[in-house]
């Protein structure tokens, strides 16, 4: 193996390690969310609530990550962000029962960890990627996000039954810990670009913002990542909630649903990687896993007690492949139309919007729920909102992506 390969493969796994803890410890709550909200006496539509105060807080650590990246490394910032996170984590599991407010001190925490993490891998692997694998590379990179939500589904529902939920959270925060050590190996190697004279400037910060929002090939981008994460988000956070309390499935056979889906998220994002690198343009791909998505929303928010288990599990598998699978496409693109060395500056200006949409998605999922007693009116009008997105992409007159 030659040492750019070696490189570009020790890069890559290193950040999807490092990618599947923060996705784990953000998915940790919303799986939980019966078992938790029954602890602190609140109701389970407020897990809604809460992964959108995560997001927030992902928000502000995207946006102003790029000058950390730049001064300290995207590694060692990355290290860092797993261990906010898995304080979080641990956060939650050591609250008091009488007092839930904790709660949303625990997922700024882990929103502020979670931030950080694409726009550190963005700068790292469009130095290290192959540039003919480029959109397979970052969404094989992305799968750690479906494959974090996974190991949420399979293994805490199971693990709660052994040991309870505090310790299945004590666990998990105990992982980052692991993982962001075993991070500090190719530091060294992967960090070498660092520049500890820079200072980190928050006008600088709003510079990046800027640039994403004067060049519309990159607004466009930005506005696709904020409708099709809100999408995912709502799938990922209600999807065992609503199997379980509309459904009557039991809570491990729901956790099993959401490790279809994001299993599905896993296959679907080298999928639509190697489509997008090989076959056909970045954008048409997209444009495809909005309206595959959108089809699979409205069948989840039909779906009653007399449909078979494997459809829905199917059904289940092909939402995620779509609604979770865009996210290493979109990236690539992102990343590739950067500025020369801004990749994180750009990719955290550009998650700073794509956050927004996970930030107001779910508390408008769970609104929704509220008014109409029904997870299966924010699973229909998110389906509405992925179409939309998707027939933005296609629209006739709109410039050609290499024009754009």
């Amino acid at each position: 193996m030659t040492t750019e390969r070696r490189r570009a493969f020790v890069a890559l796994a290193a950040t999807l390690a490092i990618q599947v803890f923060t996705a784990l410890a953000a998915t940790a709550a919303a799986v939980l969310a019966p078992e938790i909200a029954q602890t602190f006496a609140i109701e389970t539509k407020w897990v809604g609530v809460f992964v959108g105060v995560v997001y927030a807080g992902a928000m502000v650590g995207s946006l102003a990550s790029g000058g950390f990246i730049e001064r300290y490394g995207a590694m060692r910032v990355s290290q860092a962000a797993a261990l906010v996170c898995a304080a979080g984590t641990a956060s939650i599991a050591i609250a008091p029962d009488s007092l839930p407010a904790l709660l949303g001190v625990a997922a700024i925490l882990i929103g502020i960890g979670y931030g950080p993490i694409t726009p550190a891998s963005s700068h790292v692997l469009i130095r290290t990627a192959p540039p003919d694998r480029l959109a397979l590379t970052f969404s094989i990179k992305q799968t750690g996000v479906p494959a974090g939500a996974a190991l949420a589904g399979a293994a805490l529902p199971t693990l709660v039954l052994v040991v309870g939920w505090r310790v299945a959270l004590l666990v998990t925060a105990l992982l980052g810990v692991v993982v962001a050590a075993a991070a500090q190996g190719p530091r060294a190697m992967l960090d070498r670009d660092r520049r500890p004279e820079k200072r980190v400037s928050p006008l600088r910060t709003l510079d990046a913002l800027r640039t994403v929002f004067r060049t519309p090939a990159l607004t466009e981008l930005a506005l696709i990542g904020f409708a099709y994460a809100a999408t995912q988000v709502c799938l990922t956070s209600f999807l065992v909630v609503y199997l379980h309390e509309t459904l009557h499935w039991s809570l491990v056979a729901s956790g099993l649903a959401l490790t279809a889906a994001t299993l599905g998220g896993v296959v679907g994002r080298i999928i639509w990687g190697i489509a997008a690198d090989r076959a056909f343009q970045p954008r048409t791909v997209l444009a495809s896993t909005g309206v595959i998505a959108s089809a699979c929303g409205v069948l989840t928010a039909l779906a009653d007690v007399t449909w078979p288990t494997p459809a829905l599990i199917a059904i289940a598998a092909a939402y995620g492949a779509s609604a979770i699978g865009w996210n290493g496409v979109q990236l690539s693109e992102v990343a590739r139309l950067a500025p020369k060395g801004d990749a994180a500056k750009i990719t955290g200006a550009s998650g700073f919007i794509t956050f927004f949409g996970v930030v107001v998605g779910p508390p408008i999922f769970a609104l929704l729920a509220g008014v109409t007693g029904s997870y299966r009116a924010g699973f229909a009008i998110f389906s509405v909102i992925s179409a939309c997105a998707a027939l933005a992409l296609v629209r006739p007159g709109r410039r050609p992506e290499s024009d754009s």
